[in-house]
């Protein structure tokens, strides 16, 4: 069993900065990918970043330049920064960690509201 617990999420004004965190426990082998998902209201769950146990990062297009994902890998836990935030970016985010041996695991979400 596999537990993730995000945090960090909340309200913040278009142009903020928010710093979501993601920590792993419980039955882990071999962490494969670590990532960051996100889902408006009404649209479908996308990829926002992930990064690998080498540390390849790949990010969508609407967040380069804006957001930068991290890991620390003796804490099992990844990091999204996020920089420059829209009122697009508003979802609730989703943490995913998928495991070498397989299995895919999901964060329970937490919300981002970009808003003046």
């Amino acid at each position: 069993q596999v537990q993730l617990v995000e945090s960090g999420g909340g309200l913040v004004q278009p142009g903020g900065s928010l710093r979501l965190s993601c920590a792993a426990s419980g039955s882990i082998s071999s962490i494969s990918v670590m990532g960051w998902y996100r889902q408006a209201p009404g649209k479908n769950r996308e990829l926002v970043a992930r990064i690998t146990s080498g540390g390849s990062t790949n990010y969508a297009d609407s967040v380069k330049g804006r957001f930068a994902i991290s890991r620390d890998g003796d804490k099992n836990t990844v990091y999204l920064r996020m920089n420059g935030l829209k009122p697009e970016d508003t979802a609730v985010y989703y943490c995913g960690l998928a495991l070498a041996l397989g299995g895919y695991y999901w964060g329970q979400g937490t919300q981002v509201t970009v808003s003046s």
